[in-house]
C-alpha cells in the first residue's frame, strides 16, 4: 500500500514507457506522433510531417535513455566536463541518433511496412546551422569520443538562428543569403524559457509603462 505522496511520485518514471527497440512499437509511436503530435492524418500529411513523427519516434527512444543517465549522474554525483564552444558541427542528427541507438534497421523496416522510405525521410532535415569549420567538427568530436568514453560531459554554445550563410552563384558571382534553418521548427531541441538569463552588452534597459 502506498502512503505517502513521495512514494506515490515514484510511479512518475521513464522505466515504465515503452520503447521502441521493435518494429511493432515503432509503428506504434510513429502513429502516436503524426496524429498527437503533428496532428496530421495521411490525407494531408507531407513528407516533412512524416519526417518530424520519424524524428520524435526517434527521439523518444533518446530521451529515456538520457534521463537515466541524468538520473545517474543525481545518484553518483561524478565530475562533469562543460565544452564551451562557439561553433558544433553536428550535421543531422536522425541517421546518427540511429546508428549509435543500433535501431536504424528496425526503423527501416517499420517505415517500409508503413510504405514509407527512410532514406526519402532523412533527406528532408537540415543540417543544424551552428557551426561549418574545423573548430566545429573538433567540439563535435569531443563530444562523440566522451559519449563513447561514458565521460559526463555537456556542450554549452550559441544557437543560430540563422546559421552560416548559404553561397550561391548567379551569372558567375557569389551571393549571400541566411541559412534559415530552424524555418520548419527543430525536433531535436526543447526550450527550457524558466532557465534563461539576461546576457547585455552594455548600454542600458528602459522599459516604459
Amino acid at each position: 500500500m502506498i502512503t505517502n505522496d513521495h512514494d506515490r511520485r515514484k510511479q512518475i518514471s521513464v522505466r515504465g514507457i515503452a520503447q521502441v527497440e521493435n518494429v511493432s512499437n515503432i509503428k506504434k509511436a510513429f502513429n502516436r506522433h503524426l496524429h498527437f503530435s503533428i496532428i496530421k492524418d495521411r490525407n494531408v500529411a507531407t513528407d516533412r510531417d512524416y519526417y518530424f513523427a520519424l524524428a520524435n519516434t526517434v527521439r523518444d527512444h533518446l530521451v529515456s535513455r538520457w534521463i537515466r543517465t541524468q538520473q545517474h549522474y543525481y545518484d553518483k554525483d561524478p565530475k562533469r566536463v562543460y565544452y564551451l564552444s562557439l561553433e558544433f558541427y553536428m550535421g543531422r542528427t536522425l541517421s546518427n541518433t540511429m546508428m549509435n541507438l543500433g535501431i536504424q534497421a528496425t526503423v527501416d523496416e517499420a517505415l517500409y511496412q508503413l510504405g514509407l522510405d527512410i532514406e526519402e525521410l532523412q533527406e528532408i532535415e537540415e543540417d543544424a546551422g551552428l557551426g561549418n569549420g574545423g573548430l566545429g567538427r573538433l567540439a563535435a568530436c569531443f563530444l562523440d569520443s566522451m559519449a563513447t568514453l561514458g565521460i559526463p560531459a555537456y556542450g554549452y554554445g550559441l544557437r543560430y538562428e540563422y546559421g552560416i550563410f548559404k553561397q550561391l552563384i548567379r551569372d558567375g558571382w557569389q551571393i549571400e543569403e541566411p541559412d534559415d534553418w530552424l524555418r520548419f521548427g527543430n525536433p531535436w531541441e526543447k526550450a527550457r524559457p524558466e532557465y534563461m538569463l539576461p546576457v547585455n552588452f552594455y548600454g542600458k534597459v528602459i522599459k516604459e509603462e
